[in-house]
């Protein structure tokens, strides 16, 4: 019987702290992939020194846990990653070397001592934001009260195992229009974030100020609706896309350009309205959609 092969050197030197990382996806790098964030971060932590704890065996890993991270081709405002560290940091000082070593457009905005539980088990749902170029907030939002009063939505989607059919009206648990092309002025860009959000809000809106998220104005782009939409995280995930497809064929939604779509939130869900907490805030402040038309299924 052939002996096991055990590697050579010292044993693995486990990690004393947990720290979750809350980042943004901007600009240009909307379309990059996971698998580009995961060598970016790679990078960056040896470039910063962060004392990183390893996996055991021939081929040792730094311990990173991805989280539901978004399709390639959208923005993120909060993307979220744990790592393991055999040191004891400082969150903020973390969070600012970590932010100096990743590429411009992957923006490190908070970083916390992970609490109990899995990270991935925190992110219930999420808060995305879709701007609609070439139609009106009344278009958009006759085809959402189309939508909330089917009790099932099909979509097929092809996976890597073939297509595959799910029911998309479950997952959306709130839908608004906060937006259109009646701003005041044709060439005035659409308000990123509706007024009546709370607080915390504010730095959704610093965030998406300026170029750091594509903002497109009214003139450049005809009518212009946003839609705000809370989605539970199911297996599969209905994707923005899912939704688009959804409201195309059962609402008869059809925008003439691409969507620009941003996830503004994603993490806990919260009840009556559906709203998405923050995963790494001691305390659950939410954000969500106001005001929008309730469904009674929600929550």
């Amino acid at each position: 019987m052939a002996r096991q092969r055990v590697p050579e050197g010292p044993p693995a030197v486990p990690a004393v702290q947990k720290l979750r990382i809350r980042y943004a996806k901007r600009g240009r790098l909307r379309f990059s992939s996971t698998r580009d964030f995961q060598r970016a971060l790679e990078r960056a932590v040896r470039r910063a020194g962060v004392p990183m704890a390893y996996s055991a065996g021939f081929h040792p890993h730094p311990r990173i846990s991805y989280a539901n991270a978004a399709p390639t081709g959208t923005a993120s405002e909060a993307e979220y990653v744990e790592i393991g560290v055999v040191e004891r940091l400082d969150p903020e000082r973390l969070r600012a070397a970590l932010d100096e070593a990743l590429p411009p457009g992957y923006d490190v905005l908070h970083v916390a001592e992970a609490t109990t539980g899995a990270l991935a088990d925190a992110l219930e749902g999420s808060l995305w934001r879709i701007e609609l170029g070439g139609v009106t907030a009344e278009q958009v939002r006759d085809s959402i009260e189309a939508f909330l009063a089917l009790p099932e939505v099909l979509v097929t989607r092809t996976f890597k195992k073939g297509p595959r059919t799910f029911d998309v009206r479950e997952a959306v648990l709130d839908m608004a229009v906060i937006g259109d092309d009646e701003t005041g002025g044709g060439a005035e860009t659409v308000d990123a974030v509706p007024a009546g959000i709370d607080e915390q809000d504010d730095e959704h809106d610093d965030a998406l100020d300026g170029s750091q998220v594509d903002r497109v104005s009214a003139a450049d782009r005809g009518s212009c609706a946003i839609l705000h939409m809370v989605v539970r995280h199911t297996t599969p995930a209905v994707r923005p896309d899912d939704v688009l497809t959804a409201l195309r064929t059962a609402a008869a939604l059809s925008p003439p350009s691409p969507p620009l779509v941003t996830r503004l939130a994603q993490g806990p869900l919260l009840d009556a309205p559906a709203r998405v907490a923050d995963p790494l805030a001691t305390h659950q402040e939410a954000i969500g959609v106001h005001p929008v038309t309730r469904d009674t299924r929600a929550g």
